[in-house]
């Protein structure tokens, strides 16, 4: 057996100078490590998301489902949402041995509204959202990514219309603010209801736009020499424009997936009609795998770094040091101690504010009831005093009548006895 060359290091495509190259006297085995690689990846299984932006109607189900070449049998949206909804589906899908968990997110309701300035906003909220359950997972203590279903996205197809001179100011403000978190793949819809010629300038008018306002799209990676050429071909003839269709009709002796009209037939698959084909081979069968990598590596990276920043995460890489979590830890602990202590101050110095004002106010109470009562009590006595008074004059009335009404009837009986003594001496 020949003698292997080994660097003692870790290997990252290339050797290091000043490292030791060693021969290995023997075979060892850990060749078989891209083969371990493999076998533990097909065993989990792959997950990939694709997020379908564009107007109700153009055509974004119909292409997912002649991409994928099966029907996931979505209901037919409306236009009369009143703001945007993603709606997200998840599928198990199957390739001889590989299994693929994909998850298609519609934007419900895109440029339905009247009023589509805020049209982008859900979408953005939606991808941050997926990016921070992720994070929430990762930063768990007992965390478990193995068996964590990842619902980042991984491509965003832009569909833009086909009629009209360019790009709407919805589709720019929208990639614009999506640009630096997903990878955005535009196509054009429905390219066969435009020739040839209109869609070639179609497509440089479409980048030209997209380069002068400055929205980053997806390149197909051509660092790797294996596809390098076939995707730096690609990559001029982006935007796609692509037609979908799952009615099959039959052409000379086979069956092709094709549309149908009164003056032709447009064929799916054939590359001098439309790019569906060029589409399906840099998504799913180049770069589906960069597609997963970048979004880890690029989009949620940055979306991460902002997050612990926010929590005070930061490497002083200038000043040569590292903040630990131990100390990030400490530094977060005491201030939010001693922002709990301001506040427990601030707290108890309006507690004991309120407490002086209320005695205050009750102090004043009281004594505008004392006051109160006193006047009352006042107003009684000389209530008092005055029947007091009419009741010492009534009874000096009565008796005062009692003793004019003995006399009246002592009078009386004077009067009485005087007249009964006449009358005795007039018959004598």
């Amino acid at each position: 057996m020949d003698d292997v060359e080994v660097a003692a290091g870790d290997y990252n495509g290339s050797i290091d100078e000043g490292m030791r190259s060693l021969n290995l006297s023997g075979h060892v085995g850990f060749d078989s490590l891209p083969d371990q690689l493999v076998n533990k990846a097909t065993n989990q299984g792959f997950c990939f998301n694709i997020l379908c932006i564009g107007e109700t109607g153009i055509g974004k189900s119909t292409l997912m489902n002649t991409l994928f070449n099966t029907n996931f049998e979505n209901e037919p949206q409306h236009h009369n949402m009143p703001g945007v909804k993603l709606k997200a589906n998840t599928y198990e899908l199957q390739e001889s041995n590989v299994r693929l968990k994909l998850t298609i997110v519609d934007s419900v309701g895109f440029g339905d509204q009247i009023n589509k300035e805020e049209s982008y906003k859900p979408v953005v909220e939606y991808i941050n959202q997926q990016f921070e359950n992720y994070l929430q997972e990762e930063l768990k203590i007992c965390r478990s990514l193995f068996s964590y279903h990842d619902t980042r996205i991984h491509a965003c197809l832009y569909f833009i219309s086909p009629t009209g001179h360019g790009l709407k100011s919805l589709d720019l403000m929208t990639m614009k603010n999506l640009d630096n978190k997903v990878n955005i793949i535009p196509v054009i819809a429905k390219a066969d209801i435009v020739s040839k010629g209109e869609l070639h300038k179609f497509k440089v008018k479409i980048m030209s736009e997209l380069v002068s306002n400055g929205v980053q799209i997806y390149q197909f990676p051509t660092d790797d020499e294996t596809v390098a050429e076939g995707n730096a071909s690609m990559n001029t003839h982006l935007p796609f424009a692509v037609v979908g269709s799952t009615e099959e009709i039959k052409l000379g002796n086979k069956m092709v997936k094709a549309r149908q009209y009164p003056w032709g037939t447009v064929q799916v698959e054939n590359e001098n009609h439309c790019d569906f084909v060029k589409l399906r081979e840099m998504l799913v069968r180049v770069n589906m795998e960069d597609l997963r990598e970048k979004t880890h590596t690029k989009h949620y990276e940055l979306y991460r770094r902002s997050k612990l920043t926010e929590m005070g995460f930061i490497d002083d890489n200038d000043g040569g040091k590292n903040f630990s979590l131990q100390e990030v830890y400490e530094s977060k602990r005491n201030d939010h101690l001693n922002e709990l202590q301001r506040k427990e101050d601030e707290m108890r110095q309006m507690f004991v504010s309120r407490v002086k004002d209320k005695e205050g106010e009750l102090k004043k109470s009281e004594k505008e009831l004392h006051d109160k009562f006193d006047k009352l009590k006042k107003m009684h006595m000389e209530e008092k005093k005055k029947l007091d008074e009419k009741k010492k004059s009534l009874q000096d009335d009565i008796a005062a009548f009692e003793k004019r009404k003995q006399q009246a009837d002592t009078l009386g009986k004077e009067h009485a006895a005087a007249g009964q003594n006449k009358a005795g001496k007039k018959k004598g």
